[in-house]
């Protein structure tokens, strides 16, 4: 008879958290009127809700800040800057391995911050139509990819950096949320929310994809959100309301990420320079947590990563 191991328990603690500077007031009326939450969140009054970590190449932090259009900084050391603040709903982020700041944002399509903070929109739609809210993204080794459109006919897009055209690769999807590149990149992995399920397109030849499926059925917790990779192989995923979860490549869970009551993992970022070390973003209270994963995380622009001891 075969048995399966136990998950190891890990515990993430608090990094750091928004300073009380920017926290937007709960009684205000920019607080309890946002759009976003409005839309999103039934109305629910937000003070600010914190997601797509990544760090750049000097170890800063960069999370955004979506209802109030806002992305920060933070030093190694935790403290905090704002970088960035315009006309938007920032949502997924990603740093270039040359330095550009990329945004998946929910009003205004691809987005790139400039070294001044000012966001200049790289596309908003797709052959005349007009993207339905840009969630995620993520970098290939010889391009950009984004996702986005949370509503059941959601899709994913590919977006090409040279030659600046968009393609789109999958659709009729519910609600796609994260995304992650397989590390020989030869698959690319889809969080898909509303089911409560991780999709795996497996890509062909001419770039497009094949045989898409599920990978993973989850349960419990809000649907899955920020995904990552591991050296090896292994997919890290954020379960909202449930906690962060560690599959390997079969799909079997070797570790499960605990939270405090009441945290909300949304997305996910591994330190670069083949670091064990993952940042969690408690959305919905402003908190950074970390904690040390027993495999380093993967970057295609960084191959050479080892196992964490």
């Amino acid at each position: 008879m075969f048995y399966l191991d136990p998950p190891v328990l890990l515990d993430a603690q608090p990094f750091t958290s928004l300073p009380d500077k920017w926290v937007v007031p709960g009684t205000s009326a920019a607080a309890g009127a946002t759009e976003w939450a409005n839309n999103i969140l039934a109305g629910k009054t937000v003070s600010s809700f914190l997601e797509g970590p990544c760090f750049d190449s000097a170890g800063n932090l960069y999370v955004v800040d979506i209802p109030f259009g806002r992305i920060f900084r933070i030093a190694p050391d935790g403290s905090w800057s704002l970088f960035a603040s315009y006309d938007g709903w920032p949502n997924g982020l990603k740093v270039t391995s040359d330095g550009r700041i990329l945004v998946a944002d929910h009003r205004q399509g691809l987005v790139e911050i400039t070294e001044t903070g000012k966001a200049v929109v790289l596309v908003s739609g797709y052959r005349g139509e007009r993207f339905r809210g840009l969630n995620d993204l993520t970098l290939s080794p010889d391009g950009w990819g984004q996702s986005g459109l949370q509503e059941p006919s959601g899709y994913v897009y590919r977006y090409h950096r040279i030659s600046k055209v968009i393609e789109r690769v999958l659709s009729n999807i519910p609600s796609p949320n994260g995304l992650v590149l397989s590390t020989d990149a030869t698959r690319l992995l889809v969080a898909v929310t509303r089911t409560n399920a991780i999709w795996r397109a497996p890509f062909v030849l001419d770039g497009g994809v094949s045989k898409v499926g599920a990978f993973l059925n989850l349960s419990g917790g809000g649907g899955p959100d920020g995904l990552a990779v591991d050296v090896e192989g292994g997919l890290v995923v954020a379960q909202p309301g449930l906690g962060v979860l560690r599959f390997d490549t079969a799909g079997v869970l070797t570790h499960f990420v605990q939270l405090p009551p009441g945290s909300s993992p949304s997305n996910i970022a591994f330190e670069r320079h083949n670091s064990c070390r993952m940042v969690i973003t408690d959305s919905a209270n402003g908190i950074i947590y970390a904690v040390e994963m027993p495999v380093a995380g993967y970057l295609h622009e960084e191959p050479n990563a080892s196992i964490c001891k």
